[in-house]
């Protein structure tokens, strides 16, 4: 058995003591820690030169790109706290002036609701409580107050669409992650001293679990209009993740106890029904939220953040056996696809976006049990991404993780998260102190300060 193989079935059964792990050096950690900083400079570095003032780099044509007919500088916006984490002051000042030069939101642009306020909202209420710069507040005031429409639906749920000059809104099938945004909002909330951003969001949240079913699990999809169900599928995956992710850590962030309670519920639901034993391993699958019974055995990059909420919330046990499954499915083809069928054992998509889950949920173990074979295994993680992902101008996307073709793309989220989660994983744990702030789910920090009144 390979020693990565053996490693991660005592890391599954918790069997594997601290003193017999391979414990790696303090100097050994710096050096990783030094390591990846180099290679997400790497990454942006050739964005400043390919891409500057967009919202993101295409790495192997190196040229720009952007989501809309106007730049959003999504990418700078979404990696400015990776940059001042990492203590690259000279980076982080030039994104932070190009911000606050050129970002500006009165503009004709339909803009998907979800992702603008994980990454946008998201990054500069981070950035703000990182630098105290009153311009980065002012832009995100600007930008809620914009995106607010959206939740001008009859039940509250938000629509996926809305314009940012307007208000018009679009997009009547949404998802119940796309409904939990009160991590953002509710910060505006406490910064603004407004509280309209945490009243609206926290009724999308409440709205979606207000509409689970007698099992206490939520669908794959509702309309907004009428809050009926469009698909029953329910998981941990796409389209559900940041629910369960959001109502743990909303109770964290602003201590509220119907965050608590529902998150009580649904997580125990989810522990009950979702859980599937192949062959000793544990893996979560899809079933259908009315009935409990297994729909799909499909499990992927998305669904690998979950052992990491496993652990954050005090499961460790079994967070320890899913992230097992996370890692074998890994190391199929050396990296992670963004699908697999664990009972057929063959990838049902070979895409790799660059997606951050799977080192998230081991930094999320390593924090929560010390074990150094976590970070043994980041090692092997990282050795990988950097092997398959890495070009002359950033980092690109897996067309195919069994054949190798890179695609030209490089998501704002490998600076926000990925290359983040990597480098959290070795430095002293003083870098981010998890009783002192909270991630959104585009790892952007913010800060615990207790209730919301």
């Amino acid at each position: 058995m390979p020693p990565i193989a053996r490693i991660l079935v005592l890391l599954a059964a918790g069997l594997l003591p601290v003193a017999a792990a391979a414990a790696p050096q303090a100097s050994a950690d710096a050096f990783m820690a030094a390591r990846v900083r180099e290679e997400f400079s790497h990454a942006w570095a050739g964005y400043r030169q390919y891409a500057w003032g967009h919202d993101a780099l295409r790495p192997l044509s190196r040229t720009p790109r952007d989501w809309y007919a106007q730049s959003l500088l999504l990418t700078p916006v979404d990696a400015l706290d990776t940059l001042i984490l990492m203590g690259l002051k000279e980076e982080a000042a030039s994104a932070r002036e190009l911000i606050v030069a050129r970002l500006a939101f009165d503009a004709d642009l339909e803009v998907k609701h979800f992702e603008i306020v994980i990454r946008l909202l998201g990054g500069l209420l981070s950035g703000y409580e990182l630098t105290r710069d009153a311009r980065l507040l002012a832009l995100a005031q600007d930008l809620g107050t914009r995106l607010l429409p959206a939740f001008d639906s009859p039940t509250g749920l938000p629509f996926v669409y809305v314009n940012l000059h307007s208000g018009a809104t679009r997009g009547t099938i949404s998802n119940p992650a796309e409904a939990a945004l009160l991590l953002e909002y509710g910060t505006l909330s406490r910064l603004t001293g407004k509280p309209v951003f945490y009243q609206r969001a926290k009724r999308a949240l409440v709205e979606t679990y207000r509409r689970r079913s007698a099992l206490d699990l939520v669908g794959e999809r509702f309309d907004v209009v009428s809050g009926q169900w469009t698909n029953p599928a329910s998981h941990i995956g796409a389209r559900i993740d940041s629910y369960y992710e959001y109502l743990w850590k909303c109770w964290l962030l602003f201590h509220d106890q119907e965050c608590r309670a529902m998150w009580d519920k649904s997580s125990a639901a989810a522990r009950r029904y979702y859980p599937r034993e192949l062959g000793g391993t544990l893996w979560y699958g899809q079933v259908n939220m009315h009935t409990g019974r297994a729909s799909g055995s499909e499990y992927g990059a998305l669904e690998a953040f979950f052992p990491g909420l496993l652990a954050y919330s005090g499961h460790v046990a079994e967070a320890r056996r899913l992230h097992a499954a996370s890692v074998q499915m890994w190391n199929v083809a050396g990296i992670e696809p963004e699908a697999y069928d664990f009972k057929a054992r063959r990838i049902t998509d070979p895409a790799y976006p660059l997606r951050p889950e799977i080192i998230e949920s081991t930094w999320y173990l390593y924090r929560a049990t010390g074990d150094p074979a976590y970070r043994a295994l980041g090692r092997q993680l990282f050795e990988d991404f950097v092997r398959r992902c890495r070009t002359a101008a950033g980092y690109a996307a897996l067309a195919d993780v069994t054949t190798g073709e890179q695609a030209d793309e490089m998501e704002s989220f490998v600076l926000a998260e990925t290359f983040k989660y990597f480098y959290l994983l070795f430095a002293p744990a003083g870098t981010l102190d998890l009783r002192r702030v909270v991630l959104n789910t585009e790892a952007h920090p913010l800060r615990r300060r207790g209730p919301l009144h």
